[in-house]
């Protein structure tokens, strides 16, 4: 995977932001306010002035004369649908990400979380205690922006369903790299009724977005042993899952495990069995325990365990208080995990003894 190179030469983010604070503190909510007006412009564009006089509870007098002096710097276009960021406004949001992240200790909070963890990599998104799907938007647009940073020309990439992972890949925009020789995969067979958050739909969305091939696995996420052991003498499936086998980068998303048993529409027993040998997370069709042990496995086809386990880059997109012991028993079975998470969930996971 690529890797950003560190300037020796440069000026620190934590300088900066430690000078600004000293010379100009009254700049810094000016600053926020604005920053936080191109966040969520960004994320649900194009977007009206009383919309977002809503979202941040601030008064459209107010947004109508900052949205100008934004439209004035070229960091945001009107058109009759309402407010979209330029290109400019994109890269100016980008470097402000840095520079709040900084100013508000996450930078300090994510080094802290993957230590606690003991993975790869923690990248933490802004929470919106009141608002979900912002939360959700957050979570993509800071996992499709690592994404491009560590993608590689030849990537194999597997994908799982989910929310989680359709945020990412429903905003992702790849960089000027030619992706054409990439290939994108499904881990796994469908879950749920919602087809936009199907391992299939999204494998071939994000190949779309690539410029690269895809493959599809279409084979409902639970399945007898004996259907599994048909489905896969039929060469298509079996190719599918051999270069499953080959995938340098998962992409994927951390169920609770009640959640995950009652999307499969298991019955109250069966669940209450699953939930009485301790399981708390889900992924892949296994169930683990606060210590990543196996405690249940359905029958599915898919990404196996042990390939998982030896991958060298994976990205688990995951948000929400709720899921704060999916995530730390996930986090268990490989090291070179990246999580991204939101802000509530990583100060929840540093607390928790």
């Amino acid at each position: 995977m690529r890797e950003l190179k560190e300037c020796k030469n440069c000026i620190k983010v934590d300088e900066i932001t430690s000078v600004f604070k000293t010379i100009a503190p009254e700049m810094v909510k000016v600053l926020e306010d604005r920053y936080n007006m191109l966040r969520i412009i960004s994320y649900l564009e194009p977007i009206g002035r009383r919309s977002l006089s809503n979202k941040l509870d601030i008064t459209e007098r107010i947004i109508r004369k900052e949205a100008n002096v934004l439209k004035e710097n070229n960091l945001v276009e009107f058109s009759l649908e309402g407010m979209s960021l330029t290109l400019t406004g994109e890269n100016t949001l980008r470097m402000l990400n840095i520079f709040f992240k900084d100013l508000k200790g996450i930078k300090s909070l994510e080094e802290k979380v993957a230590e606690k963890l003991n993975i790869k990599k923690v990248i933490i998104a802004a929470s919106s205690d009141d608002d979900k799907l912002l939360t959700l938007k957050e979570l993509g647009k800071v996992g499709s922006d690592y994404l491009n940073q560590i993608l590689l020309k030849e990537s194999v990439i597997g994908v799982t369903g989910g929310s989680s992972v359709a945020s990412v890949i429903d905003v992702f925009k790849k960089d000027k790299l030619d992706f054409s020789k990439c290939i994108v995969i499904p881990a796994r067979g469908g879950l749920g009724n919602k087809a936009e958050f199907q391992a299939n739909t999204l494998a071939e969305k994000l190949a779309n977005k690539l410029g690269s091939s895809y493959k599809t696995l279409y084979t409902p996420d639970v399945l007898s042993k004996s259907t599994i052991d048909l489905l896969m003498s039929e060469p298509e499936i079996k190719e599918t899952i051999d270069t499953l086998e080959k995938i340098d980068l998962l992409i994927f998303g951390i169920g609770n495990a009640e959640t995950m048993s009652k999307r499969r529409s298991l019955n109250s027993e069966k669940i209450g069995i699953i939930l009485n040998k301790g399981a708390v997370s889900e992924a892949f069709g296994y169930y683990f325990d606060k210590n990543g042990e196996i405690v249940h496995e359905m029958s599915t086809i898919g990404i196996k365990l042990s390939t998982f386990k030896k991958l060298g880059n994976l990205i688990a997109v995951a948000g929400g208080e709720e899921k704060v012991a999916s995530i730390i028993s996930i986090c268990k079975l490989n090291s070179n995990l990246v999580l991204i998470t939101d802000e509530n969930v990583a100060r929840k996971i540093i607390n928790d003894n």
